[in-house]
């Protein structure tokens, strides 16, 4: 048998950069055999490998191999003349999955190190083994989605032990006050603006900091972990199951299915899944014509818009809700068209309320093959909101006293989460709300103290039963002090 080389690679990776740091930190211990820790690096990186075999608890023939051929020389033993069989019967990779859930002896000396002196030990762990997992999960052709859980989970259980502390990009991912609650201020920048490719680390730390939609989070790092392992195959010239990239988007309004596939179109762009990573938004409008043979024409330029890149249809349902003399029908079978002639050079994401989103996929059998994925955005928590709210206040200089955040809790708590709530949007409608109130009510005062220009009270937060968008209509602008 030959060695993955993926695998391999890894390995030797996870042993050149290990193995110094942590014979440099037993320097100063007495008696310390130098060649037994690099062997104890060498066993933890088999543990790991082990442990994302038995994830699925489906031992494979090429996964056992693997182990053997690339562990035997290291370990020796009984591993040299062992087979698959034998290690099935042996039980050596049965429970190792545990593995994901604890953080080991060795990553918890690295992460109390780092700690202790603002090392970055842990993080070099982290890289390395994260390497092993992709490799471990690219030695079959069909990468499960238990395999790509058991990732995040290790992941999840690296950051605990603080293994994830100084990613690049963690500082840059502060989303921006316009995209808090999942609705941006702006449109996208020009495609010719776009820039070099953002690193992965970079954009998953954006998506992470995002307030909330922390299903949405994990479904998106799934997606990513699987076009990882997809091209980690690619690259050994090793067979790849096809799978769709398109999604379904579903939620009600305001609850950040823009900020994500904006986010996303760029994730794709990184993994070189499109080629300049830019987002075309488009609805019924843009897609349905009112005259016979025009329906196909302005479906094609949209798509030509959208060309290597992500195009974001919303209120997609919207395709299926004409008369019968209604062209979005037209418009639904040129996407399904387009959508296959066109599947390695754009990602489509149809967006809307969950029920509808149904009826739509249901519509054509063409859709429900090329869209087998929904990601569900739920509707933002009252703790979610003030969050938002008071993510806004910090970038333009405010915040709520006390009384202004208990009234800000209580009104939100008031809202009906039914069909069609806001969330995002209405936590920004009612921000700009408490702003001009606050203006109206300082306006007048001769002298003010910063602290009186940046701090909203229970005054500025419109009362229970008015709405966001009227407390803004009610609210009188601010009027310059009378002249003396």
């Amino acid at each position: 048998m030959i060695a993955d080389p993926g695998l391999e690679s890894a390995t030797e990776a996870f042993e050149a950069s290990l193995t110094p740091i942590v014979q440099s930190l037993a320097g100063t211990v007495e008696g310390v055999d130098r060649a037994a820790l690099a062997e104890d690096v060498t066993r933890e990186a088999f543990n790991l490998a082990a442990a994302f075999v038995d994830c699925d608890e489906v031992h494979t023939d090429a996964e056992l191999w693997s182990l053997l051929v690339i562990f035997a020389p290291r370990l020796g033993g009984d591993l040299l003349k062992a087979t698959p069989d034998d290690l099935r019967r042996a039980g050596l990779v049965t429970g190792r999955r545990t593995w994901l859930d604890t953080p080991s002896t060795l990553l918890d000396l690295l992460a109390r190190y780092d700690r202790r002196h603002g090392t970055g030990h842990a993080r070099t762990y982290h890289d390395r083994a994260v390497a092993i997992a992709f490799a471990v999960a690219a030695l079959d052709p069909y990468t499960t989605e238990t395999e790509l859980r058991a990732i995040e989970r290790f992941r999840a259980t690296m950051a605990r032990a603080g293994a994830a502390a100084g990613a690049e990009g963690d500082a840059a991912g502060v989303p921006d006050p316009a995209t808090l609650g999942g609705e941006e201020a702006g449109g996208p920048p020009a495609q010719d603006d776009l820039g070099p490719p953002r690193p992965l680390d970079e954009l998953m730390a954006e998506l992470d900091d995002l307030i909330g939609l922390e299903g949405v989070k994990a479904e998106v790092r799934l997606v990513t972990d699987l076009i990882r392992v997809q091209n980690l195959r690619q690259e050994r010239d090793l067979p790849v199951v096809e799978q769709s990239r398109h999604l379904v988007f579903a939620g009600n309004p305001g609850t950040g299915k823009t900020t994500v596939a904006r986010l996303l179109a760029q994730i794709y762009r990184t993994l070189g899944v499109v080629e300049r990573g830019h987002l075309v938004e488009a609805d019924r409008s843009d897609l349905v014509a009112g005259f016979v043979g025009q329906t196909a024409t302005k479906v094609v330029e949209v798509f030509d818009r959208a060309d290597e890149g992500l195009l974001l249809i919303d209120e997609a349902y919207a395709l299926v809700r004409g008369g019968g003399n209604d062209f979005g029908r037209e418009a639904i079978d040129t996407l399904v068209k387009l959508i296959e002639d066109r599947r390695d050079r754009v990602v489509v994401v149809v967006a809307g309320y969950p029920e509808e989103m149904g009826e739509l996929i249901g519509a054509n059998p063409g859709l429900r093959s090329r869209f087998p994925k929904t990601i569900v955005f739920d509707d933002y928590t009252t703790d979610e909101l003030v969050a938002i709210f008071s993510s806004l206040g910090e970038r333009n200089g405010y915040r709520c006293d006390e009384g202004a955040e208990d009234k800000l809790r209580a009104w939100f708590d008031a809202q009906h989460r039914d069909r069609g709530f806001g969330n995002g949007r209405v936590a920004r409608n009612l921000f700009e709300a408490a702003v001009a109130r606050h203006a109206s009510r300082v306006v007048d005062v001769e002298e003010l103290s910063d602290e009186d220009l940046t701090t909203l009270v229970a005054a500025d937060i419109p009362d229970l039963d008015e709405s966001a968008d009227s407390a803004i209509r009610r609210t009188p602008p601010p009027q310059p002090p009378s002249p003396t």
